[in-house]
């Protein structure tokens, strides 16, 4: 009886907006863009134990942390569908390697909550990808496993045939499923489809798609043959407006995308941009887009050779589709809700209530900008995507211009 007398006075001399307080975090204002959802209006965002509450006009309610957005956008925290993050000590390219990085530090500040590491680790070496990054990884990392066995070490290691088995890709996705989503070939220049065949029978054996890195083999295969024959619905064309030897590019010699691109797209082959350090030319990418050819999904390819090169990171990509033509929508799409729908992760890249919160707030600001591709060619542009609010999983994890957070002499 006395506890109950003490609750009871506690409860009594509390702040009377603390007993109010129905979210954890209440996002005012913004103009929500959220594709899967067909929301592309002024509304506020409500936060709650690490979900998505309620998207509504003017929602009367209070919450522990309101921030007025006014002026910006809201939109599902951006899935980047391409990058490399097994870094380690071992010097081994993208495998435990110096040239990936530990995403946390790239990832919240362009908007990004989940990254899909694309073929850095096999199935020999999955689990130290696991517990070196996964799992000690605040941005959520999901994986893309190779099929070579030891992943993208360089050199020899990815080319030889003889350790590229799709049972055994396929039995180790099967213990990590919604973690391990799919596999990637990449860097082998020898003539045979070996590589692309035994991927292919690990996507079938698990019902996950498959992601080419193309190029290399002298002479060039046929592109025509991997996205009409080779590759099912629903598989991942990467590096799509590359122009690198031993590879035939989507846009021709006369300036034309080749009719069977058009064609893959349209019978479900997914062109992602996988932007990097050497895969975007805008002799590629500015005449595909004048002629309505536009990408499924949009991504970084981050690592060591793209972070400050023309890529610099998601959002910079995402401005340099802005102003080659696609509208704010149509990017949000192929960097949110498109690539969650390629992977199988349905619960993610949206809004919905009961989702996960994980939130990206950017501003669009108009002016002078220069976007330069990896040969170092520039593009003028008038718009520039700017993260300025980052939520994972209900918590604020990068807030630019502390838009949420008290002047200090307050």
């Amino acid at each position: 009886m006395i506890r109950l007398i003490i609750s009871v006075l506690t409860l009594a001399i509390l702040p009377i907006g603390i007993l109010a307080q129905q979210y954890d975090l209440l996002i005012r204002n913004g103009h929500v863009i959220d594709p899967k959802n067909s929301i592309d209006k002024v509304m506020d965002v409500a936060v709650k134990d690490g979900k998505i509450a309620r998207v509504a006009p003017k929602i009367n309610a209070s919450a522990e942390l309101e921030v007025d957005v006014s002026g910006l956008y809201v939109t599902p925290g951006i899935i980047d569908m391409h990058t490399h993050n097994f870094y380690g000590n071992l010097g081994t390219y993208l495998a435990n390697g110096f040239s990936a990085l530990p995403p946390d530090g790239f990832t919240f500040k362009a908007g990004v909550t989940t990254v899909v590491d694309a073929g850095s680790s096999g199935w020999r070496n999955f689990e130290q990808f696991k517990t070196q990054t996964i799992d000690k990884s605040k941005t959520r990392v999901l994986a893309l496993l190779n099929i070579v066995g030891t992943g993208m070490k360089g050199g020899a290691w990815e080319q030889d045939l003889t350790d590229m088995d799709g049972r055994l890709t396929a039995a180790t996705a099967k213990r990590f499923p919604g973690v391990i989503v799919g596999f990637k070939v990449a860097h082998y220049f020898g003539p045979e489809w070996a590589p692309v065949d035994r991927a292919v029978e690990a996507g079938e054996i698990t019902g996950l798609p498959v992601m080419i890195d193309f190029g290399g083999h002298d002479p060039p295969l046929s592109l025509e043959t991997l996205v009409m024959e080779k590759l099912r619905p629903g598989d991942i064309f990467t590096h799509t407006f590359a122009h690198v030897a031993r590879r035939i590019p989507i846009v021709n010699d006369q300036g034309k995308v080749e009719p069977y691109v058009w064609k893959a797209q349209e019978r479900g082959i997914i062109f992602d941009v996988g932007h990097g350090g050497g895969s975007f030319r805008f002799d590629q990418a500015v005449p595909a887009m004048e002629q309505g050819f536009r990408p499924d999904v949009i991504s970084t390819d981050l690592h060591t050779g793209s972070m400050n090169a023309g890529m610099k990171d998601q959002a910079n990509v995402m401005s340099k589709f802005l102003n080659m033509g696609m509208d704010l929508e149509q990017v949000i799409e192929a960097s949110t809700w498109n690539p969650a729908k390629v992977i199988d992760r349905l619960d993610l890249g949206h809004l919905t209530e009961g989702a996960v919160a994980d939130i990206a707030v950017f501003s669009v600001r108009s002016g002078k900008f220069g976007y330069i591709d990896i040969v170092k060619k520039r593009f003028d542009g008038n718009q520039k995507l700017n993260c300025e609010l980052t939520v994972r999983e209900g918590d604020i994890v990068y807030d630019l211009n502390g838009i949420a957070s008290p002047a200090w002499n307050e």
